[in-house]
């Protein structure tokens, strides 16, 4: 297996910090939620920048899928990921739901090809069994 491709990035303070990736496109304030007990600052949060990528990469592995399906998807089609954070006894989870939208598909194959891109995806395969991802269609 080759390395297509490495971010980096440096976060300092924690949730209440900064991120920065090493190429400077990404320089972002970090806030935690009230919801957190936090101050629900201006900043992002981890779980909505996992939120992002998930959605964006699930959206490229549907792209993956679907010319492997031989499916034509609308230029509307989108991906919304709800990523939630649970307590667990002393340790903390994410959970996930993957909503996809795609005008002109049925639901069955909207949701056969949310499977389908369920294989392929990087995010899911890397958290498959260790985070509960649902799937759904809109």
């Amino acid at each position: 297996m080759s390395n297509l491709y490495t971010a980096e990035a440096t976060a300092t303070g924690g949730r209440a910090g900064t991120a920065k990736s090493s190429d400077g496109r990404l320089d972002l304030n970090l806030s935690v939620p009230a919801g957190m007990g936090g101050d629900d600052g201006p900043g992002t949060n981890p779980e909505q920048l996992f939120a992002a990528g998930y959605a964006a990469c699930f959206q490229g592995a549907l792209g993956v899928a679907s010319r492997r399906a031989k499916i034509t998807l609308s230029d509307d089609s989108t991906v919304t990921a709800r990523v939630g954070l649970q307590k667990t006894g002393l340790a903390f989870a994410l959970d996930v739901e993957l909503e996809g939208h795609f005008p002109g598909l049925t639901d069955e194959q909207a949701l056969a090809l949310m499977h389908a891109a369920h294989e392929v995806c990087p995010y899911s395969v890397a958290t498959r069994g260790n985070v509960d991802v649902r799937l759904s269609v809109r």
